[in-house]
């Protein structure tokens, strides 16, 4: 349903942490106008752990607005509460979202028939597409390829972005990839995993360099290995720079570099520390975007 560079989009804040909703429309200008496939709003490099749940659901309801139907918008709806995830997904079908990606949930680490259980009950409960996202060095919960295999008959569940292995994602492709699209969620491995069957990248250096990865996947979804190659060379840099430290800290100091919004961000994130700006900016400057 979903093809392409798919943007993980920052929240832009103020200095005191206040969403910045100007700032806001500018990002979702700049990535439309660069190609961007879709717009993943309030998943984690949207800082969706410090959000409370009306500015969680204003934020995507503000994206949605934006973009007027001109790219997908996915809205982040998971939670470690099945509850909870029910609600944000609901409220995001309301706001407009044209599906939602629902992360693991996280630090209570359920089994895998409770794995299944929660995005069974939430895919029956709210008719709105769903992605399923896996990212266990983030969340200690790893759902296996077995529990997506159930989970792939589910009719409104079209997808899983998946965050661990090159290996994992071509195992995915081959057990349920014509029931589910696959989708990488790690810039470094996003080629090959295309390249392999995967239809798309949800990814963070898209933030910064936006055109290089959309026709990065472009490349590799039409088969040319030798484009796709020369082009992730050349943003390389940035899928290693952006991961010096937790997910988003150094993609936004990137993005405020490139003037597109303030350097706010929450607590208990902390602002890039000095001794790490000079390797993304490096890596910035690899990439032809600064």
């Amino acid at each position: 349903m979903f093809r392409g560079s798919m943007v993980a989009v920052v929240t832009p804040m103020q200095a005191d942490g206040a969403l910045d909703f100007a700032a806001l429309a500018g990002l979702v200008e700049f990535h439309i106008e660069n190609g961007t496939d879709a717009l993943i709003a309030v998943g984690t490099t949207g800082e969706s752990a410090t959000l409370d749940f009306e500015e969680h659901i204003a934020v995507v309801a503000k994206v949605v607005e934006l973009v007027r139907r001109r790219i997908p918008v996915i809205a982040g709806t998971g939670a470690n509460s099945t509850r909870e995830a029910l609600h944000l997904t609901q409220r995001a079908m309301e706001a407009g979202a044209d599906a939602c990606l629902l992360v693991t949930p996280y630090y209570n680490k359920p089994t895998q028939e409770g794995l299944y259980r929660h995005y069974k009950l939430i895919a029956d409960r709210v008719p709105i597409p769903q992605i399923l996202y896996n990212v266990p060095g983030r969340t200690a919960c790893d759902m296996q390829p077995d529990t997506v295999e159930r989970l792939a008959d589910t009719p409104n569940i079209i997808g899983i972005k998946e965050a661990s292995t090159l290996e994992r994602i071509q195992e995915l492709v081959r057990r349920c990839g014509d029931r589910l699209d696959v989708y990488s969620g790690d810039d470094g491995i996003a080629a090959e995993a295309i390249l392999s069957g995967a239809k798309g990248n949800i990814s963070v250096t898209a933030n910064v360099a936006p055109r290089l990865m959309h026709e990065m996947c472009a490349a590799a979804l039409a088969g040319d290995r030798t484009r796709t190659e020369a082009i992730n060379s050349q943003v390389a840099g940035l899928h290693k720079a952006l991961f010096l430290e937790s997910n988003p800290i150094p993609v936004k100091w990137a993005v405020s570099q490139l003037g597109l919004i303030p350097p706010g961000i929450r607590l208990p994130l902390t602002p890039l520390s000095e001794q790490f700006q000079p390797a993304v900016r490096a890596a910035m400057q690899q990439a032809g975007v600064l």
